[in-house]
């Protein structure tokens, strides 16, 4: 195996107006200059490595030169994955600000990324149909042409509502789309997917949806990368919502041409690593797509933990297409949750989260991550589930302890809850209610419902006497993250943009990226080099 001293030189340099780098300060500067091409010589024979910029290649020997051991070119930010994604969806990076559900991915927020050249999704989830219109109405108007998507996130309990944002983002040319929380497939996404599909006068299959599936499990994944089911296809057809030329084509692609590989994040989760995860779903993609024949290549991206550069580096060195943020710029100026909520995250450490029954699968027993730090959320959450689980009804629990459930989670009678959760379902959701009216398990599930929903909303309108209770998704990378920025221009709430947040992540990961190949190269690469620190971005 050979070391810095064994390698043999491919040629020699002469130095111009800047001396070569090799001392421990000046090589981290030089790291830094990722966009120029680098050189690596020695100094002398079998002196140290350093790093050369500018200057002329020389014969060796030549008065001046020093022996060249490498040269390694520009590296841009921009290059750091797969550059057909840009080239797909009109961005110049290879970055991601994704859905955060009720609006918490707010219009501001993908308004923002548009204008920065990157892709941002609208948080689409869990908000009624007239919301989501106005919203995409509104980002539409003021992007233009620039990209950007919206969230469809599978909603087994309301079918309708999925369908009904389905019909919106068709109606309105929404023209990227973000699948979440998917465990199979549903006609409303099926359907997104293969409408506007067309040949070309090559016969290439060309979409003008692009559905993107964030998944953490392969059995989900490869439904999304296999060709639309042919049972669901007909249906569609035979109900007027695709053209049989649709569905024709749809047996021909993937569902999905951009896969999500999440890993351990906020909100829904199943804790994978990513390291792990990331991996065994790009294998199974190539060879989805080698059985399948497909003529164009499926871009696997990651999420998940992607707090720090060093991890967004990572991410990239696994091969990921494209990086996802979400927690971090759940702390972000434009993020649509409250101030209040917002500081409470920018305190938060990487072990300041837990898993905590989720609103919309409670019945399931479905767990999402959210903050510790500053909430009793998912400690009373969990309780709820615990005694949902105990007893059959709300009239079975004892008296005692509905007591001090109306007192301490509540803050109501739990008749006057009812109401106000029957209300609600009968504008949403009249099947819920009447299911209710007959079935007490069912009813106690809704009520205890209503306290994990209004959570989510308290923490969202900065409901101070109800901060106790704010439900806050959060995953470890806003630990790393908050540690990360400690002591610069970011870790002021004021100064987190999501542009600001997503071009120092992506520069600090094309720096760490540079330190890595230097140091495989020999140069004795400072451990500084390697903690990229934040600084204004444009």
């Amino acid at each position: 195996m050979q070391s810095g001293a064994d390698l043999i030189p491919v040629g020699a340099w002469v130095p111009g107006r800047q001396p070569p780098a090799f001392s421990r300060a000046d090589l981290v500067k030089a790291i830094e200059r990722v966009r120029e091409p680098v050189h690596v010589v020695r100094e002398g024979a079998g002196g140290r490595l350093g790093l050369g910029f500018g200057g002329s290649l020389a014969a060796p020997g030549q008065a001046g030169a020093l022996p060249l051991m490498a040269t390694l070119p520009a590296l841009y930010p921009e290059w750091l994955g797969d550059r057909g994604f840009c080239e797909a969806h009109g961005v110049r990076f290879p970055y991601i600000a994704g859905e955060m559900a009720n609006g918490i991915a707010s219009a501001a927020m993908v308004i923002a990324m548009g204008k920065a050249h990157m892709l941002g999704f609208f948080g689409a989830g869990g908000l009624l149909p007239a919301r989501i219109e106005r919203e995409v109405v509104s980002i539409r108007e003021a992007l233009g042409p620039l990209p950007w998507g919206a969230n469809l996130i599978h909603a087994p309990h309301e079918p309708a509502i999925e369908d009904a944002t389905t019909d919106i983002f068709l109606r309105h040319g929404v023209r990227n789309v973000c699948a979440s929380a998917y465990m199979d497939l549903t006609p409303s996404v099926v359907r997104y997917a293969v409408s506007g599909l067309t040949v070309d006068t090559r016969g290439q299959v060309r979409r003008v949806n692009h559905l993107f599936a964030k998944i953490s499990r392969p059995e989900v994944a490869r439904r999304f990368l296999m060709p639309a089911p042919a049972a669901m296809l007909q249906a569609l057809v035979a109900q007027g919502k695709i053209t049989a030329l649709e569905a024709e084509l749809a047996t021909r692609v993937p569902l999905a041409e951009d896969i999500t590989v999440e890993g351990d994040s906020g909100g829904h989760t199943d804790n994978r690593p990513l390291v792990a995860l990331l991996p065994t779903i790009q294998k199974l993609a190539a060879e989805i797509a080698a059985q399948q024949g497909y003529t164009r290549p499926i871009r696997v991206g990651a999420a998940g933990g992607l707090g720090a550069p060093g991890s967004v580096a990572a991410a990239f060195s696994l091969g990921a297409a494209y990086v996802l943020t979400g927690s971090v710029n759940q702390a972000s100026v434009e993020a649509g949750i409250s101030t209040q909520a917002k500081e409470m995250l920018t305190q938060a450490d990487i072990a300041d989260v837990i898993m905590a029954p989720a609103a919309d699968m409670f019945e399931l027993g479905v767990k999402l991550q959210v903050l510790r730090r500053g909430t009793m959320f998912a400690v009373r959450a969990q309780k709820l589930y615990d005694l949902y689980s105990a007893y059959p009804s709300l009239d079975a629990i004892p008296a005692e302890e509905r007591a001090n459930l109306e007192r301490t989670i509540f803050r109501a009678p739990l008749d006057e809850i009812w109401q106000q959760t029957r209300r609600f379902f009968e504008e949403r959701d009249p099947h819920e209610v009447e299911r209710a009216e007959t079935d007490p398990k069912h009813k106690m599930a809704l009520v205890c419902r209503w306290y994990l929903g209004k959570s989510s909303r308290w923490a969202i309108d900065g409901d101070t006497p109800r901060r106790p209770d704010y439900q806050v998704w959060c995953g470890p990378a806003m630990g790393a993250f908050n540690q990360w920025v400690k002591g610069s221009f970011l870790e002021p709430l004021a100064s987190r943009t999501v542009e600001q947040i997503a071009r120092n992540l992506m520069e600090g990961a094309a720096v760490i990226t540079r330190a890595q190949q230097l140091r495989s190269y020999g140069v004795a690469v400072p451990p500084e080099a390697f903690d990229f620190r934040p600084r204004p971005l444009g």
